[in-house]
């Protein structure tokens, strides 16, 4: 079997993406001995400057980096690509970019696969989406990003091979926020008030990033969405009826959070709730129904959901066959080293597939 040469064309270096080129580094000989694919990265980028390397870069890529990185436009990207006859070709977008998303189906006419962290590309409008995937089917290239929705345990994989395999999904519903599975279990297991966790988890950097989206519930409706679409439902995001906890009778008129009434009503609902129950921020698809939520529920201690602890996340998928016993798909709490995994687990499937394409042609 022949050595099959893998291009890596990277968008976005910061926690994930730098992990991902250390780590494809320091296991090159792993992956030349366990899967004969040799990985390059001969361009690397982040948000407005690029690095252009023939050969890839190697462990002195940050220091080239910050001294040869220069402006760059995606279709510079795909000029160099040209230029130097590179061969399986997959992007990786490790961004949160609205303006990579774009580019996508330029970077598929142009001979990229993808993989994405990113979840922006499947929450589009569903003509974009279903475009998108055109695009894919008309020029047979790939596009995977199980990172989307966690760290790469393979839940859209699961999905997936549960629906084609004519599998009827009835239900699809989980704690799928890290940060506010940390608010939500503290908050339930301590005796303490709702704003000193939510305090906590600031101080403690979980809610840095997605601070609005986690409290607004809408990380979790777009991760309820991309789960949605898998199983070939045509939702879009406005479909999905989001109750945040946090509510205009908990703010000031200035938006500043009000915690006395934050906390007051936290403790009701705490107190209120029937005995050896907590409280959890779950997205729940119920495909007979047809109806999305993301919604603040009471859910009994002894169950899947109720015994999360930290930052675990969960995803309960329910079927016909198993009826009202899920499959449970539980994560530990998201770090860049299982992320940037979870990335190369994609990469390495679309290896295998570009390995088979070309073992047809021989």
């Amino acid at each position: 079997m022949s050595k099959l040469k893998i291009n890596i064309i990277l968008f976005g270096i910061g926690n994930i993406g730098s992990t991902l080129i250390n780590q494809i580094i320091e296991s090159q000989e792993f992956f030349l001995e366990s899967k004969n694919v040799d990985f390059h990265f001969p361009i690397i980028t982040n948000s407005t400057v690029a690095f252009f390397e023939k050969e890839g870069v190697g462990y002195s890529w940050e220091t080239n980096f910050r001294q040869l990185a220069v402006p760059f436009k995606v279709e510079d990207i795909i000029d160099f690509a040209k230029e130097n006859e590179f061969e399986n070709l997959i992007a990786v977008d490790a961004t949160a970019s609205d303006e990579l998303v774009k580019h996508y189906n330029t970077l598929i006419e142009n001979g990229f696969n993808i993989v994405a962290v990113n979840k922006k590309a499947n929450t589009l409008p569903i003509d974009l989406y279903k475009e998108l995937r055109l695009n894919l089917k008309k020029y047979d290239k790939e596009f995977l990003y199980e990172t989307s929705v966690d760290t790469g345990i393979p839940v859209l994989q699961t999905l997936r091979e549960l629906y084609y395999s004519g599998e009827k999904i009835t239900k699809i519903r989980g704690v799928f926020s890290d940060n506010l599975s940390y608010v939500f279990n503290r908050f339930s297991s301590e005796d303490v008030s709702f704003s000193s966790v939510l305090k906590d988890a600031s101080l403690l950097g979980l809610m840095k990033s997605t601070f609005k989206e986690d409290l607004s519930g809408n990380d979790t409706a777009k991760k309820l969405l991309i789960l949605a679409r898998e199983i070939g439902k045509d939702f879009e995001l406005s479909d999905i009826k989001i109750k945040p906890f946090i509510t205009e009778q908990h703010l000031e008129k200035n938006g500043v959070l009000n915690k006395d009434a934050l906390d007051k009503a936290f403790k009701i609902a705490k107190i209120t709730q029937a005995e050896n129950h907590v409280l959890r921020y779950v997205g729940e698809f119920d495909v007979e129904k047809g109806s999305l939520e993301v919604k603040l529920i009471s859910e009994p201690l002894d169950s899947a959901i109720g015994q999360l602890k930290g930052s675990d996340t969960i995803f309960e998928i329910f079927t016909k066959s198993y009826a009202n016993v899920p499959i449970v798909i539980q994560s530990a709490p998201p770090c860049k080293q299982a992320i940037s995994r979870g990335i190369i687990s994609d990469i390495l499937k679309i290896a295998e597939k570009i390995r088979n394409k070309e073992a047809i042609w021989l």
